[in-house]
């Protein structure tokens, strides 16, 4: 069985690498500097017409994950607008103050988001209990975990995520993510996973008065596609 490679993007140029290095599936957003934020309406309507399963971010803005009610009803318009536009599925998180998962908010986004492909996004890794975690990602139905393992990387926490992908034991997959590259990848595959995720991206210097005008950073990171289909074929060697 292959092993699929999901890379996350947050501009149009991305995307289009991503695609063209041989992602087998995009994850969308806004605001990667941020840990990934909601993408535009007409962002989700690009990505829907390429030939790859898209799952869009819903994080309604950057910091924690503990969401009001306001936040809730955004992402749920956010949901159904992914949904309108035929995008795969979302990627989603919601935490209580103590780091633990927030069941009934999840059970709610969850609801919104019924039919649809869904990942638990790395709010895993910022949780007490990542077993307990894991268990109430299962409960809940998610089909995958995004996470490095509790690392401030995925190759820092592999040990980890080798034991979270014995204890899923198969009823919810382990998708390895944060610094991912191909040199990387075997040993991901020895692990005995089946998705892998990573931004295959390099900086670029922002053009003209942009930054100093306070509109963005000095630099920026954008999806390479050779990065890109140097982790597929990494993956694909590694299976095979």
């Amino acid at each position: 069985m292959g092993v699929i490679v999901e890379v996350c993007v947050d501009t149009s140029a991305s995307l289009r690498a991503a695609v063209e290095g041989g992602a087998d599936r995009i994850e969308l957003c806004a605001a990667l500097a941020l840990g990934g934020l909601t993408p535009s309406a007409g962002f989700m309507a690009e990505a829907a017409g390429l030939p790859v399963p898209v799952m869009a971010m819903i994080r309604p803005r950057a910091g924690d994950f503990a969401f009001s009610e306001p936040e809730m009803r955004q992402m749920e318009t956010d949901i159904a607008t992914a949904r309108a536009a035929g995008l795969a599925g979302v990627v989603l998180g919601a935490s209580l103050p103590d780091g633990r998962l927030d069941t009934a908010t999840l059970t709610r986004l969850l609801r919104a988001a019924g039919g649809m492909d869904t990942t638990l996004h790395r709010v895993f890794d910022l949780t007490p209990d990542l077993d307990e975690a894991l268990e109430t990602a299962i409960d809940l139905g998610f089909h995958r975990i995004l996470t490095s393992g509790g690392g401030r990387t995925a190759p820092e926490g592999m040990d980890r995520i080798g034991t979270l992908i014995a204890q899923a034991a198969g009823r919810i997959s382990i998708l390895p993510g944060a610094g991912i590259s191909a040199a990387s990848a075997a040993a991901f595959v020895a692990l005995g996973v089946t998705e892998l995720h990573g931004s295959c991206a390099t900086p670029r210097s922002t053009p003209g008065r942009a930054a100093e005008m306070g509109f963005g950073p000095p630099t920026t990171r954008q999806t390479d596609a050779a990065l890109v289909r140097a982790l597929r074929q990494a993956v694909s060697k590694a299976v095979h």
